[in-house]
Formats: C-alpha cells, structure tokens, sequence
C-alpha cells in the first residue's frame, strides 16, 4: 500500500576534486589530471577484487563519481594477492611495476581514509594477502 522511500545515499566526506587532490598529495603529481588517471586505474581494479557487502558500503563511502569506477567493474573470478593486483594494474596501464605501486599506495591512502578503520578490516579479511601495505597497514601474519 505504502510506499518506502529509498534510503537516502550517506554523503561523503569529500568530494571527487578533493579526493583527487589528496591523491595528487600523496602521490606527489605535478597534475590533478595524473592524479585522476591514478584514480581511475586503481579504483577499477579494486572493483575487480571486490565483492558484497563490502564493494556496497565502500561504494556508498566515496565521492560519487568515484564509487562509478569502483562499481562499473564485473568482480574477477579469481582474486589477485596484493603484488599480483599491482602487476595486472601495470600491464593494463602499459606502466613500470615500480610505478604502479606507487600509484595503488596513493590512491588506496585515500581510499581508506574514506573507508574507516572497521570497513577497511572487512575489505582486508576479504582480499588475499598483500593487500594490507597497498592500504598503508602492516599486514599482521599469525605465527605457524
């Protein structure tokens, strides 16, 4: 009878431009254009590594246009561990590996700055291991 409005998508905490700019600081580009294209590689990734609960509430975390990017990649169906994220990063960016780690650093700073410390551990216990350094955390590996 009654319709339910849809709940209202939180606003982030930054906008696309200032989550560039923060790429841009971190990754010390000379350009918001560099930045951007930073952005765009690693957030498609990410979206290739994501899946569930945890793709939905980042997505809901980030500026806009952002979460498009993270959202418009179909997840893979075999994860990637973290070095293996960068080396497919670098191949399809025709970049050095050396380069594209820098860039996933930047970028994933950023991205779990908006994420949160809780959000950020359940995108952590998700991902294969190695990419706990990509997000700037130690990876905490249990003795044997």
């Amino acid at each position: 009878m009654f319709e339910r409005p849809e709940p209202a998508r939180p606003l982030p905490v930054m906008t696309f431009r200032q989550m560039l700019e923060k790429v841009r600081y971190e990754g010390a580009y000379p350009t918001p254009e560099r930045a951007e294209e930073a952005v765009r590689l690693v957030l498609g990734g990410l979206g290739r590594q994501l899946t569930g609960d945890q793709r939905v509430e980042l997505a809901a975390r980030l500026p806009l246009e952002a979460a498009r990017i993270l959202t418009a990649e179909i997840p893979a169906t075999e994860p990637l561990t973290g070095w293996g994220f960068v080396k497919d990063l670098a191949t399809r960016a025709g970049a050095s590996p050396a380069t594209t780690r820098w860039d996933t650093g930047a970028v994933l700073t950023a991205v779990a700055a908006l994420a949160g410390p809780e959000l950020l551990t359940g995108i952590l216990a998700q991902l294969p291991s190695g990419y706990a350094l990509l997000f700037g955390r130690a990876e905490l590996i249990q003795a044997a």
